[in-house]
């Protein structure tokens, strides 16, 4: 592991902030109605009862409901600290369990209202974990990943050409791993069925050293609305119907499932002492469930389960 004499999480947390203040200012232009409710939090540092863990810092959540095109966002900043790793960190790193961490990080999740707008979800972090007369641990996490009820190729695909413009400084085999990893992740094993068509996924990156894994996050982090925004103006103003609707809430349910049952980052916060009602904004305000449904075959809705198997959407292009 590349490790830095001496690191300093100030200017992360810097371009982080950044990071969400741009996010948030474009999201609201593009929704033109609604505006982010902003809630600052923070966290004594004192003993949590459950874990034993020392906790300490806090967050900038900031959210919306009922907009004009958005039925919700949320654009979520934390800076959280802790005596010890939660299990969820620990599980897969058992040596890194005793040490103090520190995690900063921005992640967002926006669910529109027509059904003809993909459900978007960014995250980039960075975590970092000492312990005394050891060197410290740290790596940067994040990506994005899109959620189509009734995809659209050319949306599918410029999604992906941006997330390939944002790695390639970084060399050509960066875009097809961390995609392939995209399509690993966001998996729901209990249903056999990815959750969306993917996008980019990395995490314990730190083998480029410091200075170039931050780069990296930041080009992640910059290109999110790049790949998010074209699609929003395709069809944002696009007329949809109660039938196609209620798909979209049924399709909701999937990312329900994901996020309570194999989502490390809800874990994570949970498990560190996070605060709920920020983790929890990623799940949409309406959402339905029924017994045993299938698509009609040949329909509309029947078309995004065959978009819903991983493949290379970029080939040819």
């Amino acid at each position: 592991m590349n490790t830095p004499g001496r690191i300093s999480t100030a200017q992360v947390k810097s371009y982080l902030l950044d990071l969400q203040d741009r996010i948030c200012r474009a999201l609201e232009a593009e929704d033109g109605a609604a505006i982010f409710q902003e809630d600052h939090w923070s966290r004594e540092d004192l003993e949590d009862s459950g874990s034993g863990t020392v906790l300490g810092g806090g967050g900038r959540t900031r959210v919306f409901t009922g907009g004009a095109v958005f039925e919700q966002a949320g654009v979520n900043f934390s800076h959280v600290t802790g005596a010890s790793l939660p299990p969820s960190a620990t599980a897969v790193r058992p040596e890194l369990s005793g040490r103090s961490f520190e995690a900063l990080g921005v992640s967002l999740v926006v669910h529109p209202e027509n059904p003809h707008v993909p459900t978007s979800h960014a995250n980039v972090r960075f975590l970092l974990a000492e312990k005394d007369g050891e060197e410290p641990v740290w790596w940067f996490g994040g990506g994005y990943d899109l959620t189509p009820y009734y995809p659209v190729t050319e949306d599918i695909i410029g999604w992906h050409q941006a997330a390939r413009t944002a790695c390639r400084p970084f060399g050509e085999d960066v875009y097809p791993r961390y995609k392939e990893w995209c399509d690993r992740y966001f998996y729901l094993k209990h249903r056999n069925e990815a959750r969306g068509v993917g996008g980019l996924f990395f995490d314990d990156l730190n083998d480029w050293g410091f200075e170039r894994s931050f780069e990296f996050m930041r080009a992640v982090g910059d290109s999110y609305l790049d790949a998010y925004r074209p699609i929003i103006r395709r069809r944002k103003d696009q007329p949809w119907t109660e039938r196609q609707r209620q798909f979209q809430l049924y399709r909701r349910g999937r990312y329900v499932e994901f996020n309570l049952v194999w989502d490390r980052g809800t874990l994570f916060g949970l498990q560190s002492g996070g605060r709920t009602e920020s983790i929890l904004m990623s799940l949409p305000p309406l959402v339905s469930w029924k017994y045993n449904w299938q698509p009609e075959p040949g329909s509309e809705e029947a078309a995004l389960y065959a978009c819903l198997t991983p493949r290379d959407w970029l080939a040819g292009h």
